[in-house]
């Protein structure tokens, strides 16, 4: 014996939710108030935060600022050189070391921080011994926490070349760096930076390489990890909170191109003057036809149209305001006889049209414009010209652009419009294994903590937010909460007015009829099974889809007019109302 596969579908599936509703009425009374002091116990807690322990990780360069930080760091007073404005700038921000104020994750754990907005800053620290990577991976680590957030500066530290003038001059922008990485945003700019300063080995000149498709910054008030690994074998990767979001080859990703072309235009080849670079040209065969009538109007007077019936032929336009009074200081022999302003007739507002009436003009048929010949291909083109290539002469190929020249310090020096910028757990060396350990014991550690306290520190939602009633539900939010509730409301109302009931709940009412002639059609499929739909099944099928419209037309009627009943005055529906109060957190609709 075979079911309609959609009505036994629909039946299973209405007598499920029906029975959970009933259910849950015995049940979620009982459970609701443990539920809620359980919710609410559970973000009370305070997050349990560690103590700070300074890390046994060696590296080349690796600062967690401990107390005796400020023997290594040196903040710069220099003057900020300018070549785009005769302005003088100084680093006139100043630095702190401290804990964060915002998120705090570990007791103790402090960082380098950012303390004016609107300003400039630079500070500094010389490496004990200069960092080589040159046959070597380099790993440059560092965590930003942006406590106030973002809008417009710079993040990102600069790995500065060992030469004379770094041990001889206070560190600014003019400061030679090898390597600059680290979040910059700005307006719609948003982006972590990584340039390279590459010598040409012919002129020895230094030219920055940047990187052509950047990553996004994370720009969020929880700590950051900013991670760049550059490879022996060329090849670069960049990890923001430990997840690769970059990777890819020194010698093709980034803009100039490490290594210039083979070959250039030849600079001295000229077009020749009788080169044909035109691709299409006239038909120089083509003659103007006969019946082409270059003086044929675009418009000509339309004949066939006819005055309409309305129109006042007899009728001004514009008439003498019949409102308008000569002013009382008016002087005929000085000023002439006074003419009232004109306004626009009001008969001809009512009218098609007033005055003389003139056939209106229409597109001419026979118009066809200048005759020009149409273009066909040029037998004689010759293409596009380009000059002829020649060797370069500035050319060469370094295929190690990783080794970099040696470096001896690291620095910050930014502008931003946002202070309190912290910097901490910095990392520079050779060990991507000695960098990821670092993250498990710093970062790791923060990220959780800190994202439990910026839950914890989220508004919780208020008596507004919350639905007062069933009817303050939205289907959209929530369908199967909806359904439950009203279903709720229904059978509530119901025990004291099954007619109000139906009034005020029509959805359930409508549902409970296609349910009720639902079952209907399955019993008069029982009767008369087959493979196929008898004629009896058939229309009971029909009558379900009729029934399901009906309904459907009877509910929002119904619905039209409880909402009206409740306006006038509906107290005792509105009473039971009232006693119910949804479990739902969402908003209302």
């Amino acid at each position: 014996m075979r079911f309609n596969g959609v009505l036994t579908s629909a039946l299973v599936t209405s007598a499920a939710l029906l029975g959970s509703v009933r259910a849950d009425v015995d049940i979620e009374d009982g459970a609701e108030a443990s539920s809620a002091t359980l919710s609410e116990s559970s973000t009370s807690l305070p997050v349990e935060k560690p103590t700070f322990t300074p890390s046994k990780i060696q590296a080349p360069f690796f600062e967690q600022f401990t107390d005796d930080w400020d023997s290594r760091w040196q903040p710069s007073h220099a003057k900020k050189q300018d070549s785009k404005t005769d302005e003088d700038w100084a680093y006139v921000g100043t630095w702190s070391v401290e804990e964060p104020h915002v998120l705090k994750a570990i007791d103790g754990d402090k960082g380098l921080v950012v303390k004016n907005p609107a300003a400039h800053h630079a500070i500094s620290a010389k490496f004990d011994k200069k960092i080589d990577n040159k046959g070597k991976t380099l790993v440059a680590q560092y965590e930003v926490k942006l406590q106030n957030g973002l809008e417009c500066g710079g993040a990102y530290l600069k790995l500065l070349r060992d030469n004379k003038k770094l041990h001889a001059e206070e560190f600014s922008n003019a400061s030679p760096y090898v390597i600059m990485f680290g979040p910059d945003k700005c307006g719609a700019t948003n982006k972590v930076h990584f340039i390279f300063q590459h010598k040409n080995p012919k002129t020895g000149e230094y030219e920055e390489k940047h990187l052509k498709s950047p990553p996004m910054a994370r720009i969020t008030k929880l700590t950051s990890l900013y991670t760049l690994i550059v490879n022996p074998d060329q090849t670069y990767e960049i990890r923001i909170d430990g997840e690769k979001l970059k990777s890819g080859s020194l010698l093709e990703d980034f803009t100039p191109s490490v290594n210039p072309e083979k070959e250039i235009d030849d600079p001295n080849d000229k077009k020749p003057e009788d080169w044909v670079d035109e691709a299409r040209i006239p038909d120089p065969d083509a003659t103007k036809p006969d019946d082409w009538d270059e003086d044929a109007p675009y418009e000509i007077v339309d004949t066939e149209a006819t005055k309409p019936d309305d129109w006042l032929e007899d009728e001004p336009a514009m008439i003498p305001d019949p409102e308008a009074e000569k002013p009382e200081d008016w002087d005929d022999e000085e000023d002439g006889d006074w003419i009232p302003p004109s306004v626009p007739n009001p008969k001809c507002e009512e009218a098609s049209g007033c005055g003389k009436w003139e056939p209106p003009m229409k597109k001419n048929p026979e118009y066809k414009g200048k005759w020009s010949a149409p273009y066909i291909d040029n037998p004689a083109y010759q293409g596009v010209w380009k000059p002829k290539k020649i060797a370069n002469p500035d050319y060469f190929e370094d295929k190690t652009p990783a080794n970099f020249e040696p470096m001896g310090a690291i620095g910050f020096e930014i502008w931003t419009m946002q202070n309190d910028i912290l910097f901490d757990n910095i990392y520079i060396g050779h060990s991507i294994e000695d960098a990821e350990k670092l993250k498990s014991e710093t970062y790791d550690i923060k990220n959780p903590i800190e994202k439990a306290e910026d839950e914890a520190q989220k508004p919780k939602p208020s008596d507004d937010d919350v639905p007062k009633s069933p009817l303050d539900l939205n289907f959209m939010d929530d369908p199967v909460l909806y359904v439950r509730e009203k279903v709720q409301l229904f059978i509530e109302i119901g025990k004291k007015d099954p007619v109000e009931a139906i009034r005020f709940v029509p959805e359930v009412a409508g549902g409970l009829g296609v349910l009720a002639v639902t079952l209907l059609a399955v019993i008069l499929g029982t009767a008369f099974g087959g493979s196929k739909a008898s004629p009896q099944v058939q229309k009971a099928a029909d009558n379900v889809k009729k029934a399901a419209v009906d309904a459907k037309d009877q509910a929002i009627n119904a619905k039209d007019q409880a909402v009206d009943a409740a306006a006038s005055g509906a107290d005792k529906v509105q009473s039971e109302i009232n006693k119910r109060t949804t479990r739902s957190s969402g908003p209302a609709e």
